[in-house]
């Protein structure tokens, strides 16, 4: 697996546990970053501040000049004037408050990352070969910052009340990619035998292309998201009385309309997602079927349990045309299948050959 940070057979117990059990303490800060991440989208708030200042921007505004100087940056752009005009300096502050706890809590992840890594390190608590892993975790965290940033400075162009849905698709798959790996880290190290009988090959197969299915339909979720594409074709299962939406090829080259067409957008969000419910569901009735009890069949389980409970998520979501408590909630479920898909795959891997 490409997470799989190999720790060596002879790092103590004692070394691996703390850093396993902070690990997923900061995947838990992540998830919850996901979540406060799709409220704000959700409520128009991400663009309600419009400097990037890492460290001084970790106070709020202390006087009303200041959030007089701030609203007024704020009625410059295209979203004031075409969407919140008028709504005065306390509608502002209602959005302003969420987007300032959106980028307060990125601020305390990294907090939560650095310092517990610098006490580690300098006790010489962290196992050999995974000093490079954790580093380079830290960098992805400071480039999320920053990728955070270059996606809010899309919405601030002429033309657009909202962030560029390319911009929005690559934030988020790389806090995806992010909380994959401080996940897949701390469980290898929770974990790092692979003893017990042989699992079958074509189960493990089939997670893996589970999970591949997943990630696509998150993905996808996120250019239905870019493009407010929830909010049109709320029926289900057809799309305005045809399985195949009408227009679903209008825009030419074809392949704009997997990024840029409404119709296809949502379409393809359902297909990947009923494909991916299928092949989770299939996982774990073989599972069920064909392993002992134990973590690993409980592992399959649990995936087909949280892909269909997200799917139910995705379906009412679309039907009562994505309120935002409901949109909240399904997007950060999202990080609960992407968590059940990675534990089924830490607890499928096949047992080491002993060295000769």
């Amino acid at each position: 697996m490409p997470f799989d940070p190999h720790p060596p057979r002879s790092a103590r117990q004692d070394d691996r546990r703390p850093i396993a059990w902070w690990l997923l303490g900061v995947a838990g800060l992540i998830w919850a970053m996901v979540a406060l991440g799709g409220a704000t989208r959700l409520t128009g708030s991400g663009l309600s501040i419009m400097e990037w200042a890492p460290l001084s921007g970790t106070l709020p505004p202390l006087s009303e000049a200041e959030w007089q100087r701030l609203y007024d940056l704020y009625r410059t752009i295209p979203q004031y004037e075409l969407v919140n005009r008028g709504f005065g300096i306390e509608g502002f502050k209602r959005i302003f408050w969420l987007e300032w706890a959106h980028r307060l809590w990125g601020r305390l992840i990294g907090l939560a990352f650095l310092l517990p890594l610098v006490w580690f390190w300098v006790r010489g608590r962290i196992p050999a070969g995974l000093k490079p892993r954790l580093l380079l975790l830290f960098a992805l965290g400071g480039l999320q910052g920053a990728v955070g940033w270059f996606m809010v400075a899309s919405g601030f162009e002429a033309d657009r009340t909202a962030v560029s849905p390319y911009r929005l698709v690559l934030h988020l798959g790389l806090a995806l990619v992010l909380y994959g790996m401080v996940l897949w880290t701390a469980l290898g190290l929770l974990r790092p035998e692979r003893t017990g009988p042989r699992r079958p090959a074509g189960l493990r197969r089939l997670v893996h292309a589970t999970a591949g299915l997943l990630v696509l339909a998150m993905l996808a979720g996120g250019f239905v998201a870019g493009l407010r594409a929830g909010l049109t074709y709320n029926t289900f299962p057809l799309m305005d009385g045809r399985l195949v939406p009408e227009g679903y090829a209008q825009l030419s080259p074809f392949w704009r309309n997997l990024t840029a067409n409404i119709a296809a957008v949502q379409f393809n969000h359902r297909l990947l997602a009923t494909l991916a419910g299928l092949a989770a569901l299939a996982a774990a009735a073989w599972g069920a079927r064909a392993l002992p009890a134990g973590p690993a069949r409980a592992a399959l389980l649990a995936l087909g349990a949280v892909v269909a409970l997200q799917y139910a998520l995705g379906v009412a979501t679309l039907l009562m045309v994505v309120p935002v408590w409901l949109g909240t909630l399904h997007q950060t479920a999202a990080v609960g299948v992407l968590t059940a898909a990675l534990v089924a795959l830490h607890m499928l891997r096949p047992p080491r050959m002993p060295a000769r």
